[in-house]
């Protein structure tokens, strides 16, 4: 028999069918079976040239090296990482500081799983603590509702239904994607735990009107003695803001803000997944959601969903941080929003397109086909600058404005100035070819089973 040499083998391996339904039988080499999960990812998209996503797609070096230093940590085990632990608590309080919060008070919050986990704790706080106050008043805690507009974020609806509260979701309408206080009075009660408001919206980057809702909400307590609490969903502005905007009030500068999330794994420049809860002070975290365990060592705190996770982004998170300070991401921002800039002008120059998002705070592009152009929409638009490697969101906005189709760029810190020139260029080809082709994209039909209408609460 003849002898197979270590390059034999490898093709062998490498050329094994990979079973859709079984669980592999042998075993095969570190480098084939490399090679083989890299093999089938060579047609995905590449990460830098995705700008439907807001999470981030670039590292420096050094970066990396921290990724690879404490992957194989779990993050809960605070007993055996006691120093990452430590890093964890200080960002908290950075964060506190860097959102406004009161001094003289004890910050209290914690990394996530992306911005996810940080929703569904801030739901849970302020569900607990509007059903404590309900039961110590001896009134009734079983119907919890959450008021918050039509452009929020999925998990927010995730939240809603997992922990069985009531959505009282205010629609859109065309030319208005934000919560404003139009529809509060048929939306907020007594049984209304929170009002959710965005800075840095999925749709077309804008805010919600914060301060007016806020001061709607003190004027519906000094009308009713209800006093509601806001949370802010600062996603993705969460990172900008502080930066780009110090005097703009969306934080804890508003008293009636007691919880914040953010992602560090969007302008927060922290690889997927890192999210960030901060609340106004310790009290806001009722004591009943944290539970003490002793059976990875000492005994600990915990009061997150998840529990065993990698600590890595965390380690990362506290690189960044020390590595560009306060004036390095201002400065990161800045130019940033520059780019996203340039090409919002670009491509409304073209005369194709209407914008969107009339404020433009975060670094988003969103953008709507102008009406004289019939025979194609956003999706044929983002199916065709595929063909280029670019991958942008095309997608129908939430109720009442679902005839209303948008066309989103994330504009992210490592596109530079060339770089937007050449995808605007490639954008407007794009729009060129399909204006004269025609295309033919369908856009999904979704449906929205929390749909609430204001006539209905």
């Amino acid at each position: 028999m003849k002898h197979k040499s270590p390059f034999d083998i490898f093709f062998d391996q490498f050329n094994e069918d990979i079973s859709e339904d079984e669980f592999p039988r042998n075993s095969m080499s570190a480098f084939a079976a490399k090679s083989v999960v890299n093999s089938e990812a060579w047609t995905d998209s590449q990460p830098v040239m995705n700008l439907s996503s807001f999470v981030t797609t670039f590292t420096e070096p050094e970066a990396l090296e921290i990724l690879h230093s404490h992957f194989l940590k779990n993050y809960i085990d605070h007993d055996m990482y006691p120093q990452l632990f430590a890093m964890e608590g200080r960002m908290v309080r950075w964060l506190h500081q860097l959102w406004n919060g009161p001094k003289g008070v004890e910050p209290y919050g914690t990394a996530t799983v992306g911005s996810s986990e940080a929703c569904m704790l801030a739901g849970l706080a302020h569900k607990w603590n509007w059903r404590k106050a309900r039961e110590a008043a001896g009134k009734d805690s079983s119907k919890p509702n959450m008021v918050t507009g039509g452009n929020v974020q999925i998990v927010w609806k995730k939240f809603l239904r997992y922990f069985d509260v009531e959505p009282r979701i205010a629609p859109l309408k065309p030319g208005n994607y934000r919560l404003t206080t139009e529809h509060l009075d048929k939306l907020v009660d007594e049984n209304t735990i929170a009002v959710v408001a965005i800075a840095g919206q999925t749709f077309t980057g804008e805010d919600d009107d914060i301060q007016e809702i806020h001061d709607w909400l003190d004027a519906y307590e000094k009308r009713t003695g209800i006093s509601i609490p806001m949370h802010i969903d600062g996603a993705s502005g969460g990172f900008v803001n502080p930066f780009l905007y110090p005097d703009y009030k969306w934080d804890f500068r508003l008293p009636r803000v007691l919880s914040i999330n953010a992602s560090g794994h969007k302008f927060g420049l922290v690889p997927p997944g890192l999210g960030w809860v901060i609340f106004r002070e310790r009290s806001i975290f009722n004591e009943d959601l944290v539970f003490y365990v002793n059976y990875l060592g000492g005994e600990m705190p915990t009061a997150t969903l998840n529990f065993s996770r990698n600590a890595a982004q965390i380690a990362y998170q506290y690189y960044a941080f020390l590595r560009l300070g306060f004036e390095g991401y201002k400065e990161i921002m800045t130019r940033t929003l520059e780019n996203a800039e340039h090409l919002r002008e670009l491509l409304v120059e073209s005369g194709y397109f209407e914008i969107m998002n009339k404020t433009q705070r975060i670094p988003v592009v969103a953008l709507t086909l102008k009406p004289e152009f019939k025979n194609f929409n956003e999706f044929d638009v983002s199916a065709k600058v595929r063909e280029r490697g670019w991958v942008l969101s095309a997608y129908t906005m939430p109720p009442d404005a679902q005839t209303v189709n948008s066309l989103r760029v994330v504009v992210r810190p490592h596109l530079n100035h060339n770089v937007i020139n050449g995808l605007a260029k490639d954008i407007i080809n794009a729009c060129d070819w399909l204006k004269q082709h025609g295309g033919n994209a369908t856009p999904p039909k979704l449906h929205d089973p929390h749909k609430v209408t204001p006539s209905k609460c």
